[in-house]
């Protein structure tokens, strides 16, 4: 009896780890091909599309300021500023913060779901391709699309693709049009103290309005320019 539980139980569980397999199979070939992001600005994100239909099914006139800039065209002061903010060890690793990743699982499977990308290539990859929702199925294609991106493109790159394409206000894409629309410079020319107030933005940029920072907004700000301060300039 005890015998024939454990064979029920063994052809269970190897059923399962059949269709997780194939689960994982359909994802990875089925997910984009990001070779042409090398040479290629992306004109749109799934994010974008989002804000467009959005605006469409509430009747709201659609607004779209981006204005794309190289990596090299943006102030270090900025890369700095979301760099400590947002994934502070973007030049080490290889996509993925598995620290955090392990401590999300052991707090439970719908814990990990339904935690936010921890790291600027896992959000690009979220924002390039991906929906807000936060279901076991889209965290795989999140961490899929995230080696994807790591092995094709450079650290550069990523993070180039990633402050042109981040959502900074309502309409406003990217590193270049924030700055300009908040402050009326360039991304070359920010501040340490602008580029503290965007970074400190990410978090909820549709909430939170370097136009009009608000008493969290300008806590997180004092953050990161003391984590600035205490740390030094990485990358190229």
């Amino acid at each position: 009896m005890l015998l024939r539980r454990l064979r029920t139980v063994g052809k269970c569980l190897h059923a399962a780890g059949a269709i997780c397999f194939a689960v994982m199979a359909y994802v990875w070939f089925t997910l984009p091909d990001v070779r042409p992001l090398q040479t290629t600005d992306p004109t749109e994100t799934a994010f974008m599309r989002l804000r467009a239909y959005e605006a469409r099914t509430t009747g709201r006139k659609l607004r779209m300021v981006q204005r794309w800039v190289n990596y090299d065209r943006i102030a270090p002061s900025l890369t700095r500023a979301v760099r400590l903010a947002e994934d502070a060890a973007f030049w080490e690793h290889e996509g993925l913060d598995y620290g955090e990743m392990r401590a999300a699982l052991q707090t439970g499977w719908a814990r990990f779901a339904f935690r936010g990308a921890s790291t600027i290539t896992q959000q690009l990859a979220k924002n390039l391709y991906l929906s807000p929702s936060r279901n076991p199925l889209r965290k795989i294609a999140e961490v899929f699309l995230t080696r994807r991106l790591e092995a094709e493109l450079s650290k550069e790159r990523i993070f180039e693709l990633y402050l042109n394409l981040i959502e900074w206000g309502d309409g406003i894409w990217g590193a270049e049009a924030a700055a300009r629309t908040y402050f009326g410079v360039s991304a070359y020319q920010l501040s340490d103290e602008q580029s503290a107030l965007l970074a400190g933005a990410i978090i909820n940029p549709r909430i939170y309005s370097p136009a009009r920072p608000n008493a969290r907004l300008l806590r997180r700000q004092q953050i990161i320019l003391r984590r600035m301060a205490a740390t030094r300039p990485q990358g190229p």
